[in-house]
């Protein structure tokens, strides 16, 4: 798995939160969100972690499940145990052996 800035928030495993999430440094999200997020920095959904919202970020990193919308401004990655449901907008994507993926993609300039 990728390595976070020096600077990131977490929210643990067992944490639920109801409500939007703006980030200006990396987040990990092992817990369960139902919201939107906003990351100008990387953001990564651990193994057991749960967004139910639209996420809106610079690069993002999926080894759990989501369910929305992602618009990101750089790379998407989606890991082994993935699972997604939503439209995708990125510059890029990289989906493992593994990962479920439902939903569209359209790939910015």
């Amino acid at each position: 798995m990728s390595t976070l800035t020096n600077s990131y928030s977490t929210l643990a495993l067992g944490t639920q939160v109801k409500g939007n999430i703006i980030a200006e440094n990396d987040i990990r999200i092992d817990g369960t969100i139902e919201g939107e997020i906003n990351c100008k920095g990387k953001l990564v959904i651990g193994a057991n972690g749960l967004v139910t919202g639209n996420i809106n970020c610079s690069n993002i990193e999926i080894l759990g499940n989501q369910k929305g919308n992602i618009s990101c401004s750089g790379n998407v990655v989606l890991r082994r145990g993935a699972n997604i449901n939503g439209e995708i907008k990125t510059r890029t994507i990289e989906i493992e052996s593994g990962a479920k993926y439902n939903g569209s993609c359209s790939i910015l300039d």
